[in-house]
């Protein structure tokens, strides 16, 4: 026994510093993300006029156009139309869709499915509505008429999945189209 315990010890010492390395390596891999991310706001400002940067928990919403009316409150509930696309440090590329419900949008990236649901995607604000945390707190606030970005690191997008043709722990951008919304 104390034989497999002298080799156990080492071996689970061993993992145990292994798992902190990745710890280390995916916080290093977010925080570069949240550099590229603020870099792209701050190359935003210089534009006339500067975008509208709302943070919250972790998601930024860069605010296009503005809309107007009330904001989405938690509970309330948004239609609207999305494109998604893989960060890269800039606005988003073609390069980098991987979902759509917008036809234009499909159009212009040259981006084909076999059967496109082109339909607006109308949800609640709360936890059963099925998205990432960090679409889900970009959401929050928006108003009816905004087109907006909403940009977050991997680690509020799908984490270590791998999802589709999304690279895991992927940092993430959406361009947002509200067309309406209620907070009833």
């Amino acid at each position: 026994m104390k034989r497999i315990l002298g080799y156990t010890a080492p071996a689970v010492a061993m993992l145990l510093a292994l798992a902190g390395c990745k710890k280390q390596s995916l916080e290093t891999t977010y925080s570069s993300q949240e550099d590229r991310i603020d870099s792209f706001i701050e190359s935003l400002a210089s534009q006339d006029p500067a975008p509208r940067v709302v943070h919250n928990s972790g998601s930024n919403r860069i605010v296009l156009t503005e809309g107007s009316g009330d904001e989405l409150a938690p509970g309330g509930t948004v239609s609207f139309y999305y494109a998604g696309y893989i960060f890269n440090g800039s606005a988003p590329s073609a390069n980098y869709l991987f979902t759509t419900n917008r036809e234009e949008t499909a159009a212009e990236s040259g981006w084909t499915v076999t059967s496109p649901d082109y339909s607006i995607l109308t949800l609640t604000l709360d936890e059963d509505a099925g998205l990432v945390e960090g679409l889900m707190n970009g959401l929050a606030g928006v108003k009816g008429g905004e087109i907006c970005y909403i940009v977050f690191s991997g680690k509020y997008g799908f984490g270590d999945e791998i999802v589709g043709t999304i690279p895991a722990n992927s940092a993430l951008i959406y361009q947002i189209w509200v067309e309406s919304l209620t907070n009833d």
